[in-house]
This record gives structure tokens, sequence and C-alpha cells, in this order.
């Protein structure tokens, strides 16, 4: 459909865009748009992408979808913005980290889900269980995305890796693996964070760190803990093979490898 469509296209823009945020090389297994190209071109196709979606989402009969993709795609962007600013602070807390990528992730998550709701025709009510549940899955899904990027193989997740890392970005494993450690230890590990390096390096370096604590254990179990939030949404919906999906989507965004 036309909305899906749009949604697609927005997701898209936003990848484009991170990309270039990034200094990202791949997407998808593929070459990203920056590095086949250059960021000024990046830029615009990611412009492009926004502006044309925009102009599908005006073609619909009601103006309900513009105003909920318009609101989303604004806290999408709040939410990288307020990523951006607090690069290189290490003292981020779990709730600050949470209330970052519910912005970033999990709000178009949660518009995708309430789009398909309204235009189905479902009463508020389950059109705010599908908010919901979009948005604790975009929650699961950004964990465990930040796990990927200090655990996975590129081989695997067909994007770049490590780039959160070499950015001195705060995600929950570290988050949580530094506030379990004490004070001399922890300055060791601020200037292991704030030292110079590729991305590979960086990984390399946490290793020996993230191995010896229960940081990946906690962040998984965080994720896992979304992902049972967003199930327990779907109990608004009647049995169908459409509600069978999206309770197996649920269990793939935490078991996933890329």
């Amino acid at each position: 459909s036309v909305i899906a469509a749009v949604v697609e296209m927005i997701h898209t823009a936003t990848l484009v865009h991170d990309d270039v945020l990034d200094s990202a090389d791949m997407r998808r297994h593929r070459p990203t748009a920056n590095s086949r190209w250059d960021n000024q071109a990046s830029v615009l196709l990611g412009d492009y992408l926004f502006t044309h979606a925009f102009y599908l989402a005006s073609t619909l009969s009601s103006t309900r979808a513009c105003q909920l993709i318009g609101h989303a795609t604004n806290v999408v962007c709040e939410g990288e913005l307020r990523q951006i600013n607090r690069r290189g602070y290490l003292e981020l807390t779990e709730e600050e980290y949470l209330s970052i990528i519910e912005g970033k992730t999990s709000e178009l998550c949660a518009c995708c889900c309430q789009l398909g709701a309204a235009y189905s025709g479902a009463d508020e009510k389950v059109q705010l269980a599908l908010d919901r549940y979009g948005r604790y899955l975009g929650n699961s899904f950004q964990i465990t995305d930040d796990l990927l990027d200090l655990l996975g193989e590129e081989d695997q997740t067909g994007k770049s890796l490590g780039s959160d890392l070499a950015q001195q970005k705060m995600t929950l494993p570290l988050i949580y693996l530094r506030r379990s450690l004490d004070e001399e230890r922890r300055r060791e590990f601020d200037a292991m964070l704030a030292a110079p390096g590729a991305a590979g390096e960086h990984r390399a370096r946490l290793e020996p760190w993230l191995q010896a604590s229960d940081a990946l254990d906690y962040a998984r179990g965080r994720a896992e803990d979304f992902a049972i939030l967003a199930r327990a949404e779907l109990e608004a919906l009647r049995s169908s093979d459409a509600r069978q999906v999206l309770e197996q989507l649920t269990y793939l965004v935490v078991a996933r490898r890329q």
C-alpha cells in the first residue's frame, strides 16, 4: 500500500543519513551510498526520500498519515540529535539511554503499527495497543542492535560495526558495565574508551572487559523484557495469521544476528 511505501521510504532515508553520520561503508550487505558516491549525494538522497514520502502521504484521502508520520519523523530526528549531543558523555544513565532509543528507533516502529491499525479500521483501543507494541518492539530491536555493534560479525550483519563504540556513544551494555566498576577500574575503562583508534580496535580492547562482566547478559535480558511487553499488547487482537507474525517478530528481534 501507499502507507507501507511511505514509512519504508522514511526508514530508508534515516538509514542513508545514519550512514553519513557514522561514516559507515556497508549496509544490508551492500556498499552504502556515502561510500559509493559521497556525503553530499547521500544527504540529498535521504532528503529526496523524505520529501517524496510526504508527497505520497499527501495523496491519501485523509491527512492522518501525514500527521502521524510527521510527528514520528520529528521525534526520530530529536532522538538522533540527543544521541549526538551525548557522544563522549560516559556517565549516561540507563534511563537517558532508553529515552534516546525510544525516540530514534521505537517512535517510527510505533507509528507504523498505529498506522496499520488505523487504516484497517481498528478502534482506538487497538490502535493504542499496537502503538505500545511497536514501541516495546523498537526498544528490544535497538538494544539487540547495540549488542551486535559490539559482538556481531560484519559478514553476518551486512553492515559496518563498532561505529558507536568508536564515537563514544554509550549503549546499554557499556552503561551497565561502567556502573558495575569500582572507581579505579572505571578510570581505566574511561581512558580505554577515549583512546584513539578505528572501530575494530575499540571492539578488541573492550572484549576482555565484557567477558569479565555480566553486561552482555543484562542487555540481552532487557531486550527480552521489552519483547515480552510487546507480546502482551497483542492480547488486544483476535487470533489470526497476522497476529502470529507479530508475535514471531518479538522473538526474532532478540535472536537475530543481522
